[in-house]
Formats: structure tokens, C-alpha cells, sequence
């Protein structure tokens, strides 16, 4: 028998022990937020603080107009040193100061974009600014300049006037109307122009022609002109007329929108001695439009304006009568109407008769319709209230008719120089005008 040996089998147990599967990993740290909020935030100048003024100044230098002027609204700090900067001597001498003498077309349209960019400027720099400590430092600048002021610059083609109006009207642009009155305020105390005004209105009109033209070129360039819309014009006009009584008002607006000769040199004489071309009188019929849509202004009515055309239209003396005629008919039918008719209710038949004659010889010469001039009669009559009344209005204008026809005829035949035969061709030109009225009349009436 075979004995099998036993072994003891020494196998060892093991543990296993099980590794979890949800490894537990450290936490990382939140990132830090890098967006500052304007609390936060240090001073937005601060980098410009730490320069040097000459460097920050250097910096300026090599920016456009434009540039500074929308650097300028960045942060207070900045606006502060911007202004700092447009204060010295060296950067007013350097792009306020232009050449405003003999200036050729390119120069002058660059220089009007330039001024316009400083309008930007000083309106955003000044921003924070009340408008009267805002007035006081920009007209603290500008004051300096001769070519700005009135009767500071001799030169005849000096183009400083219009240059400033580019820039006023820039800086002002959206202002209300009492920040305009405060404009109108400083200007009139930086300029003497009240005074200036007063000097003339109360002087024989052409006795001091170059302060005639400087007010008119000061007026028209600086606060009439550079207007982009009618009721602003309408604005400057009202405080250039309110401070003056009615006969005053009519003479700075001859001094503002006259004729002016090649000499530059207002026409007052020659508006009282022959007849004008429509385009001499085209500016003064502007004013008068301009005036007559003012009639929402407090203390402005259709009767002040025309009180104020009755009186230019006696300055210096009584106009030539085709000159009143011409200046109504550029006015338009309404005031043509209005003035007439307010003739006609107080009586006044001889004096619109021969105003009509004049406006019928008027349309002849300048091309307009004789139709026109049908109408406008057509309308006076309707003025009054009865049949004889308007027989009798009828009866003035035609007999008128053959007076003014007499006194042509008078007057060119009784010499031969040049005069007497331009008389003599008006002349021949009134008989035209006659036939055509009464035939388109007769044509009205017969319809």
C-alpha cells in the first residue's frame, strides 16, 4: 500500500482592497475678475499724469483738431488738461491764427473745415462748463484776434469775419435759445457793437462808409450768413433790429442787406436817383421775408414790418419808384398784397396807382408774367366793400396810367443826352406793358 504524503498547502488569503474610482482631486483656486468697474477704476488720466505737461503736450501736438476734441470727452482729468493746452500762446498762435489775407480757393475751404473742427473742439472741451464761464474762456481766446473784431483790420479782403462765423455757429449748434441770448450778450460786449451800432444809426447814412461796411460784413459773416436754416437767421435778425426804434431798424437793415457797389461802398444815393437791377435788391427783399415769418417772435405783428419797408423805402430820401416797385414784386404776392391793400383802406389811391403802374413796367422789363399783376389788382379791389368804390380805384389807376405815360414822354424828348433816351426806352417799354395788362384784364373779364 502506497502511502501518499500529505502536503500542507500554505497558500495565503490575500485582501484585496478595492481602489474608488472617484479620485478626490484638489480645488484650483477662482480666477481673480480683471474687468474693473468705473468705481474701481483708478483715474482714466492717470497714464497722462505721470508724463511730463511737455511730453503730454508733445503727444497733443501730433493729433488732429478733431482727434483732441473727442479725446477731450474721455474723463474729467483730461478735459482739464486739454483745456490747459488749448490755452497756451504757442497752440493759439499755431491753429487759431490762419492767414486770413489773400487767401487762394483751396486755402479758403481748408480754412473753413479747420474752424469748423475748433468749433468742435471748444464745445466738447467746455462741456461741464456753465455757458457763461464757458462764453468767458472761449471769447477770452478769440477776442485776441484783430482779424475777429470790428474795425481791428484794415485789410480790404480780409476773410476773419467769415472764419469766425464757421466756428460760432459750430459751437452753438443745438443750443437753446436762452444760452443764444447769452452768445448775443458777449459778443455785443467783446465788440462795442451796440455802440458801434448806435454810432451810425445816429449819423448821416454813407457819411462813415468803412464802419458801414465792417458792421454789415461783421453782422452778415459772423451771425446772418453761416445759418443752416431760417428760423435761426430769423433768431439773429430779431436781436441785431430789437434794441432800435422803427426808423433805425429800417436803417441798419439798408446797412445790412443794400445794394453795395464795386467800390464797397453802400448804394444809398443810387436807390433815390435811377432804377436798379432785380439782383441789387434781392437781398433787402430776403430780410424782408425773413422778417415777415418772424410774426411768431413777441411783439412782431404783419404791421411792424410794414412800418419798417414804408420807412427804408424813404432812406435816405424817397426811392426811385421803380426801385419800390421791383423790391415788392421780389417780396412775393402775399406782402406785395398786404402793403398795397393797407395803402388802399386809408385812402391813399394816387400813391398805389402809381406803385401798380411801376410794378406793371416792373414784370415788363424782368420777364414776369403780365398775369401776375392782373391778379394782384383783381385782389385791392376786393378791398372795397362797394361797386363805386372800386369804379373809383379803377378810374385813379387809369388815369394814372396816362400821367405816368405823359411824364415819359416829357422827359425823353426834352434833351438828347444818354439819359434822356434810356427815358425813352422805359417809355416805349410802359406802352407795351399797358397794352399787355388791359389785354390779359379784358381776357379776365370777358372769360
Amino acid at each position: 500500500m502506497i502511502k501518499v504524503r500529505k502536503t500542507t498547502n500554505n497558500t495565503r488569503k490575500y485582501s484585496w482592497t478595492r481602489k474608488s474610482h472617484h479620485l478626490k482631486t484638489p480645488q484650483r483656486p477662482r480666477p481673480v475678475r480683471t474687468v474693473m468697474t468705473r468705481s474701481q477704476c483708478t483715474s482714466a488720466a492717470g497714464f497722462f499724469n505721470g508724463l511730463p505737461a511737455e511730453v503730454f503736450h508733445m503727444i497733443l501736438d501730433q493729433m488732429s483738431v478733431v482727434d483732441i476734441s473727442v479725446f477731450s470727452m474721455v474723463s474729467k482729468e483730461l478735459t482739464s488738461c486739454i483745456v490747459n493746452y488749448i490755452s497756451s500762446q504757442a497752440w493759439r498762435n499755431k491753429t487759431i491764427i490762419q492767414s486770413f489775407h489773400n487767401p487762394t480757393l483751396l486755402e479758403q475751404r481748408s480754412t473753413l473745415e479747420h474752424y469748423r473742427h475748433l468749433g468742435l473742439l471748444f464745445k466738447r472741451c467746455t462741456l461741464l462748463l456753465p455757458t457763461k464761464d464757458r462764453l468767458k474762456f472761449i471769447f477770452s481766446k478769440f477776442s485776441q484776434i484783430p482779424c475777429f473784431m470790428l474795425e481791428q483790420c484794415l485789410a480790404p479782403d480780409c476773410t476773419g469775419f467769415s472764419r469766425y462765423g464757421v466756428f460760432l455757429q459750430t459751437l452753438i449748434a443745438g443750443w437753446d435759445e436762452l444760452e443764444c441770448h447769452r452768445v448775443f450778450g458777449f459778443l455785443c460786449e467783446q465788440t462795442n457793437l451796440l455802440l458801434k451800432t448806435e454810432a451810425l444809426l445816429t449819423t448821416k447814412p454813407g457819411l462813415k462808409r468803412y464802419q458801414e461796411l465792417q458792421l454789415r460784413l461783421f453782422c452778415r459773416k459772423v451771425l446772418l450768413d453761416p445759418c443752416q436754416n431760417q428760423p435761426d437767421g430769423q433768431f439773429w435778425l430779431v436781436q441785431l433790429l430789437k434794441p432800435w426804434p422803427l426808423v433805425s431798424q429800417a436803417h441798419l437793415l439798408f446797412i445790412l442787406f443794400g445794394p453795395l457797389l464795386h467800390e464797397g461802398v453802400l448804394g444809398w444815393e443810387d436807390l433815390v436817383d435811377r432804377g436798379l437791377p432785380h439782383s441789387a435788391l434781392w437781398d433787402l427783399a430776403k430780410c424782408i421775408l425773413m422778417l415777415s415769418g418772424t410774426l411768431q417772435v413777441k411783439g412782431w405783428s404783419t404791421d411792424s414790418v410794414l412800418s419798417i419797408l414804408e420807412e427804408l423805402i424813404v432812406i435816405p430820401q424817397p426811392w426811385y419808384l421803380e426801385n419800390v416797385a421791383r423790391l415788392l414784386v421780389l417780396c412775393g404776392s402775399s406782402l406785395c398784397y398786404t402793403f398795397l391793400a393797407s395803402k388802399a383802406l386809408n385812402g391813399r389811391l394816387d400813391e398805389i396807382s402809381r406803385i401798380i403802374i411801376h410794378i406793371i413796367l416792373v414784370c415788363e422789363k424782368d420777364g414776369y408774367h403780365m398775369s401776375w399783376a392782373v391778379k394782384l389788382v383783381q385782389q385791392i379791389c376786393k378791398v372795397f366793400s362797394s361797386a363805386p368804390e372800386r369804379f373809383t380805384f379803377i378810374q385813379h389807376l387809369e388815369n394814372m396810367f396816362s400821367e405816368v405815360t405823359r411824364e415819359f414822354y416829357e422827359s425823353s424828348v426834352a434833351g438828347n443826352n444818354f439819359e434822356d433816351r434810356e427815358t425813352f426806352q422805359t417809355f416805349c417799354i410802359l406802352l407795351d406793358s399797358s397794352a399787355r395788362f388791359h389785354t390779359k384784364l379784358l381776357h379776365m373779364f370777358l372769360k
